[in-house]
């Protein structure tokens, strides 16, 4: 019972967070966090916090158009580099590792894409409130510009979860950790 009155207080928050689009709290007039579609509205991105001291953008496809093969079966990661990898599935798959803030107010680092399994230098950064610009390179003269634009709502099939919750996606381990909790001194008397 604890589990499940769990559950639904974190699913509760999730949509009072998505109602304020990820507004509320810490989130600056910079801050890409928040679920974006892409361009080309196959997917729906999930952009928070992450890393040891939660200063890093991480970004996870929460939602995809089409999830399932001719076949039925879910899209799986099978163009990755790693063979351990290649049969996970894409929703849920962390997609955007780690990107740092820099001075102009953008974050930048590396995007992965499971359509060829390669990773390519990024940055994003807000246009406007709903409006997020990510401009991918594969070197500094071969880029291309996407404009994506914020959701505030959940389709069918949107994982909706905290990450790495049942119905949330999961972080590629080196993001998913949570620093250790500090050790407080007793004072002496």
């Amino acid at each position: 019972m604890n589990f499940v009155l769990r559950f639904v207080l974190r699913v509760a928050i999730t949509v009072v967070m998505m109602i304020l689009g990820g507004r509320a709290g810490a989130v600056t007039p910079n801050d890409p966090s928040g679920t974006w579609l892409v361009e080309d509205g196959r997917a729906r991105i999930r952009l928070e916090r992450c890393g040891p001291t939660r200063d890093r953008i991480c970004g996870f496809i929460v939602w995809m158009k089409e999830p399932a093969d001719k076949r039925g079966q879910p899209h799986r990661d099978k163009e990755n580099p790693d063979p351990d990898k290649r049969a996970r599935a894409l929703l849920g798959h962390q997609l955007i590792m780690g990107l740092q803030a820099t001075t102009d107010g953008r974050f930048a680092g590396d995007i992965y894409n499971a359509e060829d399994g390669k990773f390519y230098s990024v940055s994003l950064w807000r246009e406007s409130a709903d409006r997020l610009k990510l401009k991918g390179c594969l070197i500094k003269l071969l880029c291309q510009t996407q404009t994506w634009h914020q959701t505030l709502d959940a389709q069918p099939g949107q994982l909706i979860g905290l990450t790495g919750d049942l119905n949330g996606p999961r972080a590629d381990k080196e993001w998913a950790q949570v620093p250790p909790p500090k050790a407080i001194q007793a004072k002496a008397k």
